[in-house]
């Protein structure tokens, strides 16, 4: 019984940080939440047997890495062409 309430413990916890990455301004941060609620949910979907739950969740993961990768990168670009003004001379 009580490793079933933990079971249950973790799909909460899982829901949670789905729920609070929703709430996030930032994409980045929306993804990089999101992606902590998806690994929890592959988990719980594996150990309670709904694959269809752990497949998704290992999809939607996926995605926010794919995204994350590029949003990396794309910052990076930016900061290595960023134009530092120089004083200008009198």
């Amino acid at each position: 019984m009580e490793a079933v309430l933990n079971f249950e413990l973790l799909g909460y916890l899982a829901s949670l940080f789905v729920a609070i990455s929703l709430m996030m301004r930032s994409l980045t941060r929306l993804r990089v939440i999101n992606l902590v609620g998806c690994l929890l949910f592959i988990v719980y979907g594996l150990i309670i047997g709904a694959y269809p739950v752990a497949v998704m969740n290992t999809f939607i993961l996926l995605v926010n890495l794919y995204h994350l990768q590029h949003s990396f990168k794309a910052t990076d670009v930016t900061q290595a062409t960023a134009v530092t003004p120089t004083p200008q001379q009198v």
